[in-house]
C-alpha cells in the first residue's frame, strides 16, 4: 500500500508540474514538507544538496530520493514512474507519429518550435546565470567553461569544464553559507548497496561503448548514447541537449530539425525534461526506442543515488566538497551559455526577423510568464508566417 501511495502522489505531480526543475522543486516542498509531512525542511535541503551535486536531472534525481526515504528502492521505483510516465508516454507517441510523416518537418511550424527553443535556453542561462553566477569570480568560471564546451564539443569539453569548476571552487571566495548536516536524517540505505550501484555505473560508462563498437549491435548503440548523456550531464534537463546532439545528430541516428523540434515540444509537457528521450527514441526505433531512450537515459541517476546516499552526511561534512558545488554550479552556467550558441542559436537563428521572435518570446517567458503551452501555439504560428 505505501508504494502505490507513492506512485499516484507523484503520478498526480507528474501529470500537473509545468515549468522545469526549478518548478518541480516548489511542487515537491509543497507536497512533502508541508501537506503531506513526509521530510521536514532541513532534511529536504539535504536531499536538494545532494541532487544538485551530482550528474544528472536534479527534480527527477530528487523524487528518487523521496521515494527512497520513503518506500526504499520500491518506492523510489515507484516515484520515477509515477513522475516520468505522463510526458514520456506523449513524448513517444510525437517521436514515433511525427517520424510517420517526415514532411510535416518541412514546414514552417518546425523552424517557429526551434525559435521557441532558443528562447527557452536562453531564459534557462539568465535564471541560472542571476543565481549561481551572479559574482565576477564565478562569471569568470562560467566564461572560461563556455570556452571549453565550444572548443571541445561534447563529453570533453563538458567534463573539462566540470574539472575546472571542481578546481576554482576550492580558491572562490566562500559566500558563508554553512552546510546543513545532522547526524541520523540519511535515507538508511545499507552502506554495501552502494558498491554494486557504482560498479554497474562504471560498466555502463566504460564497457558499453566497448562493446557497441565491438558487437555492432545497433540497440547496444543506442542504449550507450542514451546512458552516457544521463551520466556526464550538470545542471538539468538543458544541459543534455549538446550531448544528446553530438551522440545522435552527426552519425544520422536522426535529423537537425527532427530534433530540436523534439526539444521544444519536450517544454511543453509537464514533468522532467529528461524525458525528450522518449521523443527521440521513438523517432528512432518507434515504442522499443522510447522505452530503451528513457531506461537509459534514467539509469545512471538511479546507480549515482544508490552509491553516494548512504555516505552523503559524512562528505557533506567535507569543506572541498562544498566549495567544489559552488564551482560547478558557475560551470553549468557556462555549459548552457555554449548550448544555447550552438546548437540552438546557429541552427535556428538567420535573420533579424527570426532574432526578434527570438527575443519576445524571451520576453513572455522571463518578463510576462507566459504558460509555455501558449508559447508553442504562438511560436509555431510564427513560424508559418514567415
Amino acid at each position: 500500500m505505501r508504494t502505490l501511495q507513492i506512485f499516484f502522489t507523484f503520478l498526480r505531480l507528474g501529470l500537473t508540474s509545468f515549468g522545469g526543475p526549478v518548478a518541480h522543486i516548489g511542487y515537491f516542498r509543497t507536497e512533502f514538507v508541508e501537506r503531506k509531512r513526509w521530510l521536514d525542511e532541513t532534511a529536504f535541503a539535504d536531499l536538494l544538496a545532494l541532487c544538485q551535486f551530482l550528474p544528472g536531472p536534479t527534480s527527477s534525481q530528487l523524487g528518487l530520493s523521496i521515494g527512497l526515504k520513503q518506500g526504499g528502492i520500491a518506492g523510489a521505483a515507484s516515484a520515477w514512474l509515477g513522475f516520468t510516465l505522463p510526458s514520456a508516454l506523449i513524448m513517444a507517441w510525437c517521436g514515433v507519429e511525427l517520424g510517420a510523416h517526415r514532411d510535416l518537418f518541412g514546414g514552417g511550424w518546425v523552424h517557429g518550435l526551434k525559435l521557441l527553443a532558443c528562447a527557452v535556453v536562453a531564459e534557462a542561462v539568465w535564471s541560472l546565470g542571476r543565481k549561481l553566477a551572479a559574482e565576477r569570480w564565478r562569471q569568470t568560471v562560467m566564461v572560461a567553461a563556455l570556452a571549453l564546451a565550444l572548443l571541445a564539443p561534447g563529453a570533453p569539453g563538458q567534463l573539462a569544464a566540470m574539472a575546472l569548476g571542481v578546481i576554482a571552487g576550492q580558491f572562490l571566495p566562500s559566500r558563508g553559507e554553512t552546510a546543513r548536516v545532522e547526524q541520523g536524517r540519511g535515507i538508511g540505505l545499507p552502506g554495501w548497496l552502494s558498491w554494486p550501484a557504482l560498479i554497474l555505473l562504471v560498466f555502463g560508462l566504460v564497457g558499453l561503448p566497448l562493446i557497441a563498437e565491438l558487437g555492432g549491435d545497433r540497440t547496444v548503440a543506442l542504449f550507450d548514447r542514451f546512458f552516457r548523456a544521463g551520466s556526464l550531464v550538470f545542471g538539468g534537463g538543458h544541459v543534455v541537449l549538446p550531448l544528446l546532439r553530438d551522440a545522435l545528430v552527426p552519425p544520422g541516428w536522426i535529423a537537425d530539425d527532427r530534433f530540436l523540434a523534439g526539444y521544444a515540444l519536450a517544454q511543453t509537457v509537464p514533468g522532467p525534461l529528461f524525458t525528450f528521450a522518449a521523443y527521440l527514441g521513438g523517432a528512432i526505433d518507434g515504442y522499443r526506442g522510447a522505452v530503451l531512450g528513457v531506461a537509459a537515459i534514467f539509469l545512471p541517476s538511479f546507480l549515482m543515488l544508490l552509491g553516494v546516499l548512504p555516505h552523503w552526511h559524512r562528505l557533506q561534512k567535507v569543506a572541498a566538497v562544498r566549495r567544489a558545488l559552488e564551482g560547478v554550479n558557475a560551470a553549468v552556467v557556462g555549459l548552457l551559455l555554449a548550448a544555447l550558441y550552438n546548437p540552438v542559436f546557429t541552427s535556428s537563428v538567420a535573420t533579424v526577423v527570426d532574432f526578434s521572435i527570438v527575443a519576445l518570446l524571451f520576453l513572455g517567458l522571463a518578463a510576462w510568464r507566459v504558460p509555455v503551452v501558449l508559447l508553442v501555439a504562438i511560436a509555431a504560428a510564427a513560424g508559418m508566417l514567415i
